[in-house]
């Protein structure tokens, strides 16, 4: 993952331009385990502070390679919020902040080293298609949820 200053992806030729004025989240559309956690986000989501963009569409790609990451491996969600990507963990953890109480008392975990935090996730991302399964499919929202979800 290269970090990269705010907004950097705006002036990327290969990043195509999208609506940024609202967190968004790139996961993996083919992981039931992601996807599942998508519908979860956006049903908690009282405020419709979230967006979700697929990591499979060409601006999913577009987005990680321009962040150093493989865009044919999906092992880490991508936050993007207020133009500043967060990846694993760190983006995990605020997403639950954002979704208010009681998720955001997942946040406890920020207590214990980055490393650490980073190794669970790591943990859970690489097993998630054994455990959970993937689908053939690409996430698709329910019609009520279309307008929150890019790509």
């Amino acid at each position: 993952m290269v970090p990269r200053e705010a907004f950097s992806y705006r002036r990327d030729p290969a990043v195509p331009a999208f609506p940024d004025d609202r967190p968004v989240i790139v996961f993996d559309g083919h992981c039931a385990f992601c996807s599942a956690g998508m519908r979860l986000v956006l049903r908690l989501d009282r405020q419709k502070l979230f967006r979700l963009l697929p990591a499979q569409t060409p601006l999913g790609e577009a987005l990680y390679r321009h962040y150093g990451l493989d865009p044919s491996d999906y092992e880490s969600n991508i936050l993007i919020e207020n133009g500043v990507a967060r990846f694993k963990a760190d983006g995990s953890l605020r997403i639950a902040e954002a979704l208010g109480w009681p998720w955001r008392a997942v946040c406890l975990f920020r207590i214990a080293p980055r490393r650490w935090q980073d190794a669970v996730y790591g943990l859970i991302a690489r097993n998630r298609l054994k455990i959970f399964g993937r689908t053939e499919v690409c996430y698709r929202p329910q019609a009520d949820w279309a307008d929150r979800v890019l790509g």
